[in-house]
């Protein structure tokens, strides 16, 4: 079992920058590829981003590409989404997800662990 708990989440203006976290903790979560999705009232869970469990490999969403960096600290056990130039369409739920086998996917149903999610909502 792992256990995610993000934070970071808040109300900022457009054109701000956020950086969320995501702490990991139980059975080696350094082991695990990790993503970040998001989900807007009404819509969705989507995918925002995704690493590899060494962290070398990353995948971002279209929407958020060169905007957003995804990175983990494997010895801190900890996930992170540093988000830049925000938008009001950012504005969502963001939740941590980690999967265990190594595959790198896209897909929410394809993730085991959940984080309980953080809000960012971005002000025009």
């Amino acid at each position: 079992q792992v256990q995610l708990v993000e934070s970071g989440g808040a109300l900022v203006q457009a054109g701000d920058s956020l950086r969320l976290s995501c702490a990991a903790s139980g059975r080696t979560p350094y082991r695990y590829p990790m993503a970040w999705f998001r989900q807007a009232p009404g819509k969705e869970r989507e995918f925002v981003a995704r690493i590899s469990a060494s962290g070398g490999i990353t995948d971002y969403a279209d929407s958020v590409k060169g905007r957003f960096t995804i990175s983990r600290d494997n010895d801190k056990n900890t996930l992170y989404l540093q988000m830049n130039s925000l938008k009001p369409e950012d504005t969502a739920n963001y939740y941590c997800a980690a999967k265990n086998s190594a595959t790198m996917v896209r897909v929410p149903s394809e993730y085991d662990y959940w984080g309980q999610g953080t809000q960012v909502t971005v002000s025009s």
